[in-house]
């Protein structure tokens, strides 16, 4: 056994956790808004169609679109995810994209909501290995970026970071 080469492994790996990303956490839209991302125009298009797909916004309550969750779909796909991922995620939606100009005659980001649902329920029973991961992948990111947005959090979970004074049962006679 190296116990050095154990050692230096265990120092990376708390190094690596002692390092996350503080922007993942209660992150804010205008936090956001200046991150130059990887994603071409198209990308960040159907993306963020994608995203209201999942989450649409309703008369009453915002969705994934208006807190900005591709945005911080965007951000997170390019910092957290390895090449590999970020390839398929960018060929998955041009997929999208061409099948629905193949089906609709339309853009994914221009066709009515139906369509879309339609569309991303054929890519989450795909046998293709590649559209199932995709869709997994950005539906539960998309899920975890609009339930830790600041907005989210705040005024629909009542989230409270330090909720309070902690008031005991036993007295204490000083």
């Amino acid at each position: 056994m190296d116990r050095r080469n154990y050692i230096r492994q265990m120092m990376a790996a708390s190094g690596a956790l002692i390092a996350l990303p503080s922007w993942a956490r209660a992150w804010k839209l205008a936090d956001m808004e200046q991150y130059s991302s990887s994603f071409n125009d198209d990308e960040k298009s159907i993306l963020n169609a994608v995203a209201d797909a999942i989450l649409p916004s309703t008369h009453d309550k915002p969705g994934a679109k208006s807190t900005g969750t591709d945005l911080f779909l965007q951000r997170l796909f390019d910092r957290c995810y390895e090449g590999d991922v970020q390839n398929n995620i960018k060929t998955q939606l041009k997929a999208l994209n061409n099948k629905s100009k193949a089906a609709y005659n339309a853009s994914f980001s221009e066709t009515s909501y139906e369509n879309k649902i339609t569309l991303l329920n054929a890519f989450s029973t795909s046998t293709i290995k590649e559209e199932k991961d995709f869709f997994n992948l950005v539906k539960s990111e998309t899920i975890r970026g609009f339930t830790t947005c600041e907005e989210v959090m705040t005024q629909y979970l009542h989230y409270k970071v330090v909720p309070g004074h902690y008031y005991g049962c036993v007295d204490v006679n000083s």
